[in-house]
């Protein structure tokens, strides 16, 4: 590991991290679940298929660049550019009313939002010791997916049964002001480590010459699939196939996110100390897989119903989560920045993956069908996660 630095105590740093990290997918998540909905006021769902997997493009793009311009910039000034070009972006969302300027301004956002995870990813790994990986990610993963359960909520009231959709990006918008505050005052002096420069073919040869990355890669897309998949869909499905309201649907997605901050911490530190990352990993996957098949067997708009089983489907999702989290960073230095970029990589990459199944799989299944084949392709992580050497 790189040498750690801060004018803090450590731990106080670490949860002013976490602090700084709720705010930051609040800012995310409060319009996540309704980007969608909102892009289908103007577009087919097709073309709000392909804005999806533009921002996935472009998101790409940045997590490969990122690594040089973090290295000339300094993580601290490339966290304040970033969150200054989001509140520009969220502002032209809020006030454009021209189509192509919003399709463009979400595609930019979509990429901005993923690269200020990196930096705060950095800003973590700089701080955080070998011996408390586990213990550090889970209260870390654990606290950013508090803001996932909070989230939903808010911006389902904000809709109110409306098409207001923008009133998600002002709350959003508001988020970014503390944010940019936080970083600003706890990250003036912060010191980079000696980054690593690698280009992007040294970087492939590098993550493939590890062969427990290029498996916890692989299982990562999995997973992030499966995410990108349930945000871009799942809310379509319940509100148009269904038949939920906005309000409804806002309840069944917080009761769906309470396994992340409920069990991710406890996990995490179990890894640190008694169980190895693949047994956990594998069990969350196998109850993940399961599960979601189970989504296409109700029809009616039963609340009860349908919150239990996303939930079930997300106590598997977060076990697989932190196991990955707490296994990669346990084997790569803060000085990796293009490593750590390239694990973030994943999330965009899902977002090609997920509209393509969606459009592949809907001239052969129903949409109801789509949870059995999403829930197939989540039980193919298995393998790598059986397979995958334990840190322990």
């Amino acid at each position: 590991m790189a040498t750690r630095t801060s004018t803090l105590p450590r731990a106080h740093t670490i949860y002013t991290i976490a602090v700084i990290g709720f705010i930051y997918v609040l800012h995310a998540v409060i319009p996540m679940y309704s980007n969608s909905s909102f892009l289908s006021l103007f577009a087919d769902e097709r073309t709000v298929g392909f804005i999806y997997m533009a921002g996935a493009a472009f998101s790409i793009l940045g997590f490969l660049l990122a690594p040089g311009a973090i290295r000339r910039m300094g993580n601290y000034r490339a966290a304040i550019g970033l969150v200054i070009i989001q509140i520009a972006l969220f502002w032209i969302l809020i006030a454009s009313t021209d189509p192509r300027v919003l399709a463009l301004a979400f595609i930019l956002q979509s990429g901005v939002v993923s690269l200020i995870g990196l930096t705060l990813d950095i800003f973590l790994e700089v701080y955080t010791d070998g011996s408390s990986v586990g213990a550090v990610r889970g209260l870390y993963t654990a606290t950013l997916n508090a803001s996932w359960v909070v989230a939903p909520l808010i911006g389902s009231l904000l809709i109110n049964g409306t098409n207001e959709f923008r009133n998600t990006y002002i709350a959003a918008l508001a988020m970014l002001f503390p944010l940019l505050y936080l970083i600003y005052r706890n990250f003036p002096r912060f010191r980079d480590p000696n980054y690593i420069h690698l280009s992007p073919v040294q970087l492939f040869k590098h993550v493939y010459s590890n062969r427990n990355w290029v498996k916890l890669f692989f299982a990562n897309v999995i997973l992030q699939t499966f995410y990108s998949w349930m945000v871009v869909y799942s809310p379509i499905y319940l509100n148009k196939t269904i038949g939920f309201g906005w309000e409804d649907i806002g309840i069944i997605l917080v009761v769906m996110l309470i396994p992340f901050p409920l069990i991710q911490y406890p996990l995490g530190r179990l890894a640190d100390k008694k169980y190895g990352e693949k047994e956990i990993m594998s069990i969350g996957f196998l109850i993940m897989g399961i599960s979601t098949m189970f989504l296409s067997l109700p029809t009616v708009a039963n609340i009860l119903v349908w919150s239990i089983l996303f939930f079930i489907t997300r106590i598997g999702a977060a076990a697989a989560e932190i196991m990955m989290e707490t296994y990669f960073f346990k084997t790569v230095s803060p000085r990796d920045s293009a490593v750590l970029g390239s694990f973030r990589i994943t999330r965009p990459l899902s977002y090609f993956i997920a509209p393509l199944i969606m459009i592949v799989g809907s001239y052969f299944v129903s949409a109801q069908m789509m949870f059995v084949v999403i829930g197939a392709m989540s039980l193919i992580a298995l393998w790598p996660a059986m397979t995958i050497k334990d840190t322990n």
